[in-house]
């Protein structure tokens, strides 16, 4: 495990976005993982900016999301597909046919979720996957429990996960109770995994998560057993670790 302290959520989102961008020049073709959520909107945005600049080429690039809502589509403001065409896509030569996310809408979750482990597997697995945290120690919408899925699958969200997203819908019986997400396995047969981790909230988990023991009740703390993993965070987020 590598960890990269940083001094404020900017010095870690430009950070973040650098090692991506990295990983595009070494590898013009590489399959990206992606995260939703507030950590990563600082490191789209910088990303846009090196592109707006020339200094980094998504062309041919592909990409798959970590994970999508279950039960709204698309063009929902609130849907994971909607996000990353906000926050990303829509500013870069990304070809709209290699960015892959699954389907919220899908009759057959359970069909969505094979063909999306195929795309992944079809693709030569992922080169580089940007994970956030959930307050809970989830890793995409791996919640805690006894026994954790390996593939993509359709799951129920947490009372933990609920509430801390209900905010996003104006109103708040229109929340999701389900979501598509990457499996255990799907994360951990990632070539390289990156974690970006901001503010106090965060400080607590990353310590049980990374300084903790290995267990499923905090999802998280599988990402020790992973042979290239680096976790950045801003001081606040590492507050509890050692330096």
């Amino acid at each position: 495990m590598r960890i990269i302290r940083t001094k404020d959520y900017y010095d870690m989102s430009r950070k973040t976005a650098n090692m991506i961008a990295a990983q595009i020049m070494l590898k013009p073709n590489s399959l990206l993982g992606l995260a939703t959520g507030a950590s990563p909107i600082g490191a789209y945005k910088c990303l846009v900016e090196d592109y707006k600049c020339g200094n980094v080429d998504f062309s041919g690039i592909s990409s798959v999301n970590l994970d999508e809502f279950y039960g709204i589509g698309a063009d929902n403001e609130q849907s994971f597909h909607y996000f990353m065409n906000h926050h990303l896509f829509n500013h870069v030569n990304i070809k709209a046919d290699n960015t892959f996310i699954p389907d919220g809408l899908a009759k057959d979750p359970d069909k969505e979720c094979a063909q999306y482990e195929e795309i992944i597997r079809s693709k030569g697995g992922v080169d580089l996957l940007l994970l956030g945290l959930g307050l809970n120690g989830h890793m995409g919408y791996n919640e805690p429990a006894d026994e954790l899925k390996l593939n993509t699958h359709c799951t129920d969200l947490s009372p933990t996960t609920i509430e801390a997203n209900k905010h996003l819908f104006a109103d708040e019986g229109q929340m999701p109770l389900k979501a598509n997400t990457m499996g255990v396995g799907t994360i951990m047969r990632s070539k390289a995994i990156l974690m970006i981790v901001s503010g106090t909230a965060k400080a607590n988990i990353v310590k049980e998560a990374f300084f903790g023991p290995v267990t499923t009740q905090v999802p998280a703390s599988l990402l020790q057993l992973h042979p290239n993993f680096t976790i950045i965070g801003d001081e606040a987020a590492f507050s509890q670790i050692p330096n």
